[in-house]
């Protein structure tokens, strides 16, 4: 993905932010990490799972100095509509962060998620940090939902790189070491893990 380790791209959209409509733009959430999660479509199947998830560890992202934003090419309406439906009828009622409304499909494409065939976006998901680089970048075939405490822990991992100048190996979690970039360091964890 050419998108990695590059500037996030821009974009200026209306959106579903505390039940009314806004215009928002990246720019608007400096100095702060993003989530930036595409989805297919309003009122369908994985979806609703999918933000149900993110919506259940918003306390976890928030305490990372972290805002969540959903994203698809539905307009603000269907988004209102879907926000209004209850939980047990498949809506996503309760879900409280802003949702994106990408109905020109530039931002989608922007981010090379767009599907040329069916004109909706895969299911990708972008780690965007304070400074709008794109660390982190995970996509999803239609059908394929994603693991959001996943997405948690490779955020955690984005900080402690910032925060430490170390790597994150395989498996990494929050509380355990970084390696150095060093032969030596590397020699001394893999001899660990015999």
């Amino acid at each position: 993905m050419s998108i990695i380790g590059k500037k996030a791209p821009d974009f200026i959209c209306e959106a579903i932010v505390g039940n009314q409509i806004k215009q928002v733009k990246l720019a608007d959430f400096e100095g702060k990490y993003k989530i930036l999660f595409f989805y297919p479509l309003d009122f369908t199947f994985v979806c609703p799972t999918e933000i149900h998830a993110f919506q259940e560890l918003l306390a976890e992202f928030e305490k990372r100095n972290t805002i969540v934003l959903g994203v698809s090419v539905d307009s603000v309406y269907s988004h209102q509509a879907w926000l209004a439906q209850s939980k047990d009828k498949g809506g996503i009622q309760g879900v409280s962060f802003p949702l994106l409304s990408d109905i020109t499909k530039h931002i989608a494409q922007a981010y090379d998620v767009l599907n040329p065939e069916t004109g909706i976006a895969y299911r990708a998901t972008f780690i965007i940090d304070k400074v709008d680089i794109i660390q982190s970048a995970q996509i999803n075939n239609l059908a394929i939902g994603r693991n959001v405490s996943e997405i948690v822990r490779t955020l955690d991992a984005v900080q402690f790189v910032e925060k430490h100048g170390q790597v994150c190996p395989a498996n990494w979690k929050t509380g355990e070491p970084g390696l150095s970039k060093t032969q030596e360091d590397i020699s001394h964890y893999l001899s660990k893990k015999k």
